[in-house]
């Protein structure tokens, strides 16, 4: 204790240690002993359903083939597609062609087996990780699932869930949100779980950050920001604005927080190199308070060795100064990812403090409603029908734990 608080002190990090994470500690206890109901038979059935759907399409893969052979090896799958059915080549791996998602998906038009595979994927992945192993997960004593959750996993100060992980229950496709039915409350009759989640908080935080005129404004008036940055990007008004130059804005609004460069944004968006650099620098024209904030925090971080939060939370970047060029540009991608989504999960760690201390005191006077999960950017609340008003209140007020340029808003959903 003696050496870690004096070498805290040393480079003022004692304060986030005492005022925000060690409090956390109690808040996250609670959590994990609290647990989540879970719908034990629902899971059951739906590992039975999706045994039959795997093995029709088993049975599909088989006939394409030609036989029957081992989908899950790598290995055999890799000799059927390019050597038997003769598909272009992918990538190569250390033993053959590449056969992961990002590779078939690239040769997914040349044959109907693919889709085929990639969809036995995805039904054999829901199966194994949730309909077949949390019903083990329950516990006897409290017939709840009960997940851990770890402060000191990430560099960034966001929380992991493990054990299971309830940080990435799939919710994009149909059989995925089927998992999701299988969270319930804890008294089915009168209870709903209610989320109250941070509306875009990253793209707010980077606002607040690089202190940009036009992003800020945006979040002040309450404009739509991805309109918006599609109607800069594509010299457009708001309102020819279609869904396509919307998709686009969001990879750009978000992918500047990864630290995107013109490559990656080829890859995801399919198009040309100069057409990425170009939509790059359409980009940085409209928001110029960004493109300073990036290349400031890339030369404080290669002068510092490190990056940090609003509350002064560091993060340790020995390669930017690197020789090797992809160790270096990989390094600049954190420097810029870091504040951001430190700065979030620091919002959220305090907001969870603070709510914690007045539920508490409203639990000893009989409020049954409880904090249950955090899953990055949202919380979610176990609440009697009774209660939701109380808890919408305290949800409201308390979330914007970090006064920022811009507004904190806060999205509520609740259901069975």
């Amino acid at each position: 204790k003696q050496q870690f608080t004096k070498s805290l002190e040393g480079i003022e990090l004692l304060d986030i240690l005492h005022e925000v994470d060690m409090p956390h500690l109690e808040v996250l206890s609670k959590m994990e002993l609290q647990g989540i109901g879970v719908d034990k038979q629902f899971l059951l059935d739906l590992s039975v359903k999706l045994e039959k759907s795997l093995s029709g399409i088993e049975k599909t893969i088989y006939k394409h083939a030609g036989h029957d052979f081992l989908i899950s090896s790598p290995k055999q799958l890799a000799s059927v597609l390019f050597e038997e059915l003769s598909l272009p080549k992918t990538k190569k791996n250390k033993t053959s062609w590449s056969t992961d998602a990002q590779a078939l998906d690239s040769i997914a038009s040349s044959h109907p087996i693919i889709r085929e595979i990639l969809q036995w994927r995805e039904l054999m992945k829901i199966k194994t990780t949730y309909a077949d192993a949390l019903p083990d997960q329950i516990s006897q004593i409290s017939g709840n699932i009960h997940t851990m959750f770890s402060q000191t996993s990430t560099t960034t100060g966001r929380l992991t869930s493990n054990d299971p992980n309830l940080q990435n229950i799939p919710v994009r496709s149909e059989i995925g949100r089927e998992i999701r039915k299988a969270f319930i409350t804890s008294n089915k009759k009168n209870n709903l779980l209610v989320s109250f989640d941070y509306s875009q908080i990253e793209l707010r935080v980077l606002a607040h950050l690089s202190k940009d005129k036009s992003l800020i404004q945006s979040f002040i008036d309450g404009r739509d920001i991805h309109t918006e940055t599609a109607s800069k990007l594509f010299d457009i008004s708001a309102g020819q604005v279609q869904d396509e130059h919307r998709r686009a804005a969001k990879v750009f609004n978000f992918g500047i927080i990864y630290g995107l460069s013109a490559h990656g944004l080829m890859q995801r968006q399919h198009i040309a190199r100069d057409e990425a650099e170009q939509l790059i620098e359409n980009y940085f024209a409209a928001y110029p308070g960004v493109n300073k904030w990036k290349k400031k925090i890339i030369k404080d971080a290669s002068s510092n060795g490190f990056v940090e939060t609003l509350l002064g939370r560091r993060r340790y970047i020995p390669n930017i100064t690197s020789q090797n060029k992809n160790l270096q540009l990989a390094a600049e991608r954190i420097a810029i990812n870091m504040p951001v989504q430190g700065t979030a999960a620091d919002i959220i760690k305090q907001a969870m403090n603070d709510i914690d201390k007045e539920l508490t005191s409203l639990q000893e006077e009989g409020l049954r409603s409880t904090m249950l999960l955090q899953i990055h950017d949202e919380l979610i609340f176990d609440v009697p029908e009774k209660e939701i008003d109380v808890i919408t209140n305290l949800a409201e007020r308390l979330m914007p734990s970090m006064i920022l340029d811009v507004p904190l808003i806060i999205e509520r959903k609740y259901g069975k």
